[in-house]
C-alpha cells in the first residue's frame, strides 16, 4: 500500500508518464551502444591488448550484477533519481547524496566525452566548436520532452545498429581476419591490465541506468524498468562482444592499442575499405545517441535532488508544458558546453568509469539491506556487485583514481557546509 501511496502522490504532482517498455529499452540502448565501441575500446585494448576479450566479459557480468541491483530497487522506488533515491532511502541521506553526487559529476564527464567523440569523427578540424554546439542542440531537443527525446533517441539507435551489421561484414569478408590475434590475452597488461580494461570498458555499459532515473515517466514502472534493463544490457552485450572480437580479429593488437578509430581501421584492413566512411557516421550517431540519453539522466538525478534540497531548490522546477525539469535541463547543457572547451577525451571516460563504479557500489550496498520479501534476486548479487565495482574501480588508471577520491571529498565537504544548519537546530 505505501508503493501506491507514493505512486499516487508522484502521477500527480510531478512528471508525466510517457514511456512504455519500448522507449525504455530504446532509451537503455541510446545510452550504452557506442561508448564502448567508439570512444572505450582503444584506452581498453591499449591496457589490456587482446585480454580486452576478458575485459568486456567483465564489464557485461559486473553490469548484469548492478542491473539486478538497479531492477529490484526501482520496482519499490519508482521515481526519478536512481540510486540517489535507493542510497537515501535504504542507506540515510548522506549516502543518497554522495550517489547523486557521484552520478552527476561521472555523467558529467561521460558527456563531455562523448560530445569529444561525435565532434572529432564528424570534424577534427573543427572538434571543440561543434562539439560544444552539438551540446546545446541536444539541450534543446530534451527541453521539448522526453517523448521527443525517445523518438530521436530510436532514429540514432537505428541507424547505428545498422552501421556497426556493415562494420561486421567489410572486416570479415576483407580477408584480413586472424585468429592467432586472439591469442595472448596475458601478454600485455596481465592481471591488472584486464581489470583496467573491464573498467574502460564499464564506461559503455552503464547506460542501463538512464532507465531507472525515468522513474517518474516510465508506465508501470514496477513491471517495464526491470524488464527493459535486463533486455537493453543483453542485447549490448552481444553486440560489444561481436564487434569487438571481429575487430581483434582483423587489426594487429599494436595498431588497435594505438588506434583513435578502431572500427574504421578494422574495416580499412581488408578489401571493403571503401565502406570506412560509414564507421565515422555510425560514430557520429552513436555518440549523439548517447549523449542525449546521458544529458536526459543527468538533469532528472539533478532534479530529484534539488527536490529534497540537496543543492540548490530552484532546479525542481517542472516546465509546465513539457513537464520535463527545464532548469536542470539547461543547467546539465550549460555545464557540459563549458567543459567540453578544455576536457581530454581518454582522462574523461576513466574518471567517469570511477564515478560510476562508486555510484553502482552504494546500489549494491542498499540493495544488500533490503528485506526478504523486497528482493527479487539472491543476496549474494549485491554483495558480488558491490565488490567487483571497488576491486575494478581501483585498477582504473592512477589519475583517474585520485580524481575521483578528490572530487568525491568536495562533495562530502559541500553536503557537511550545507547541512550545517540542520545539525544545529
Amino acid at each position: 500500500m505505501k508503493n501506491v501511496a507514493i505512486s499516487s502522490t508522484i502521477e500527480s504532482t510531478r512528471l508525466a508518464r510517457r514511456l512504455n517498455t519500448k522507449d525504455a529499452v530504446i532509451l537503455g540502448l541510446g545510452s550504452m551502444i557506442g561508448a564502448g565501441i567508439f570512444a572505450a575500446a582503444g584506452p581498453a585494448t591499449a591496457a589490456a591488448g587482446s585480454g580486452i576479450l576478458i575485459g568486456v566479459l567483465i564489464a557485461g557480468f559486473i553490469a548484469y550484477l548492478n542491473a539486478t541491483t538497479m531492477a529490484q530497487l526501482a520496482v519499490l522506488y519508482p521515481e526519478s533519481g536512481g540510486t540517489y533515491v535507493y542510497g537515501r532511502k535504504q542507506l540515510g541521506r548522506i549516502w543518497g547524496f554522495l550517489a547523486g553526487w557521484g552520478f552527476v559529476i561521472g555523467k558529467l564527464a561521460s558527456c563531455t566525452a562523448m560530445a569529444l567523440t561525435f565532434a572529432f569523427y564528424a570534424a577534427p578540424n573543427y572538434a571543440k566548436p561543434l562539439a560544444i554546439a552539438s551540446v546545446l542542440l541536444l539541450t534543446l531537443v530534451n527541453y521539448l520532452g522526453v517523448k521527443k527525446t525517445a523518438f530521436v533517441t530510436k532514429v540514432l539507435v537505428s541507424i547505428v545498429l545498422l552501421s556497426l551489421a556493415i562494420v561486421a561484414f567489410a572486416a570479415l569478408g576483407g580477408g584480413a581476419a586472424d585468429t592467432s590475434r586472439l591469442s595472448g590475452w596475458m601478454d600485455r597488461g596481465g592481471i591488472a591490465g584486464i581489470l583496467q580494461s573491464a573498467g574502460i570498458m564499464f564506461f559503455a555499459f552503464a547506460g542501463y541506468a538512464r532507465i531507472a532515473t525515468l522513474g517518474e515517466e516510465v508506465i508501470s514502472p514496477q513491471k517495464t524498468i526491470p524488464r527493459a534493463i535486463l533486455i537493453a544490457l543483453g542485447i549490448t552485450l552481444i553486440i560489444y562482444i561481436t564487434v569487438i572480437t571481429i575487430t581483434v580479429l582483423c587489426v594487429d593488437i599494436g595498431n588497435l592499442a594505438h588506434a583513435k578509430a578502431p572500427l574504421v581501421l578494422a574495416v580499412e584492413s581488408g578489401s571493403y575499405s571503401y565502406l570506412a566512411p560509414v564507421v565515422r557516421i555510425g560514430a557520429c550517431f552513436a555518440s549523439l545517441g548517447v549523449l542525449l540519453s546521458l544529458m536526459a539522466g543527468i538533469s532528472r538525478t539533478t532534479f530529484a535532488m534539488a527536490a529534497n534540497r540537496d543543492i540548490p531548490h530552484w532546479f525542481s522546477a517542472v516546465h509546465p508544458i513539457h513537464k520535463v525539469p527545464h532548469r536542470a535541463e539547461l543547467a546539465v547543457g550549460l555545464i557540459i558546453a563549458s567543459v567540453v572547451g578544455v576536457a581530454d577525451l581518454r582522462s574523461a571516460i576513466g574518471f567517469s568509469s570511477f564515478a560510476i563504479l562508486v555510484y553502482y557500489a552504494i546500489a549494491n550496498i542498499a540493495s544488500w539491506t533490503l528485506k526478504p520479501e523486497q528482493r527479487r534476486f539472491p543476496r549474494w548479487m549485491s554483495a558480488a556487485g558491490a565488490i567487483s565495482c571497488a576491486v575494478v574501480a581501483f585498477n582504473l588508471p592512477l589519475i583517474s583514481v585520485i580524481g575521483g577520491i578528490l572530487l568525491f571529498g568536495l562533495g562530502l565537504l559541500i553536503y557537511f557546509l550545507s547541512h550545517r544548519d540542520i545539525r544545529q537546530s
